[in-house]
């Protein structure tokens, strides 16, 4: 639990029992901790080091505790200082990063990352960097989810249902999950600055794409898959299940039908019995349920979620 402040797992537990016992010998203490007694005065002086621990002046060779309150309390505002000016000089750079992007060249909008380790790594800088948001597109299961306040979207394949504990998991901890039947590819996105995909091949590789026209396009991509995925929700006794999106009512279809088959808005109504602008809003609110901008989308989208067929 101390190792934020620059402690090791035998220095903190030389600390801990040191605190238990107020005041210790090394051999006692080494006694303690079940360690040679060349280690437990190693510890010892490194806690010293830390202003942790300090040596006797009534005593040779005894060792006397630091209050926690004091001691920790200055490491711990030492730390933070520490991380304030990391943030600053963290903050300076993304400024200097942003002012010289828009003079990249083409090269420099995307790196090609090999092996195996190397693209696991960059994956996972990518995910601690991000501030906003992740969108992953992980055909076999949920991205793991660092617990900073970082908002994740992520959309999986039908086949991953069968991980139930990991998506049971991701769900419980409040991450949005989707499911669609296919996924064009894996993708994650990083506060939509950057990108990375997978680059077939004999060695593991992948692309890390940033701010361009490719860039958001394979953001695009991310946002028409969600769009369509189903969401998953959390059941009794840890069950993962699909939500029921939103269905057309019967009227809804009738429009729809009447429309593919070529009719006008004012046919359309005059043959049901409804007023024109009740068919204009129905059509529109189909076209916000289907996520389209157009009819010709709207139809494209009837057919292929079975809300219509094909004469």
């Amino acid at each position: 639990m101390l190792a934020a402040i620059g402690l090791d797992e035998r220095e903190e537990s030389a600390y801990r029992a040191l605190v238990a016992l107020g005041a210790a010998e090394v051999a006692d203490l080494a006694h303690r901790l079940a360690l040679p007694e060349a280690d437990t005065e190693r510890a010892l002086r490194r806690l010293e080091s830390h202003g942790l621990a300090a040596r006797s002046s009534a005593r040779a060779g005894r060792w006397v505790a630091a209050p926690p309150s004091v001691a920790l309390g200055a490491l711990l505002t030492r730390q933070r200082h520490g991380l304030e000016q990391a943030e600053r000089a963290a903050a300076a750079l993304a400024r200097e990063y942003r002012a010289e992007a828009a003079e990249r060249s083409a090269h420099d909008l995307v790196e090609v990352v090999t092996g195996a380790a190397a693209v696991a790594h960059r994956l996972r800088q990518l995910q601690l960097g991000a501030t906003e948001e992740v969108c992953a597109l992980v055909p076999d299961g949920p991205v793991t989810v660092p617990e900073r306040g970082v908002a994740y979207r992520v959309v999986v394949e039908r086949e991953a249902l069968t991980r139930v504990a990991e998506l049971s998991a991701a769900l419980g901890h409040g991450q949005p999950i989707r499911v669609a039947d296919r996924l064009p590819t894996r993708l994650l996105l990083a506060d939509r600055a950057l990108a990375m995909v997978p680059l077939t091949g004999a060695e593991p590789a992948a692309l890390v794409v940033h701010a361009s026209a490719l860039l958001e396009s394979l953001t695009a991509l991310f946002e028409a898959v969600w769009r369509e995925a189903l969401p998953l929700r959390l059941g009794p006794e840890g069950t993962v299940t699909e939500e029921e999106g939103p269905a057309p009512d019967a009227t809804d279809l009738e429009i729809l039908s009447l429309l593919l088959a070529g009719l006008t808005d004012a046919s359309v109504a005059k043959q049901l019995d409804l007023g024109l602008r009740t068919v204009q809003r129905r059509v529109k609110g189909l076209m916000e349920l289907a996520g389209v901008t157009t009819r010709l989308q709207l139809g494209w989208h009837a057919h292929a979620r079975g809300w219509v067929t094909r004469a």
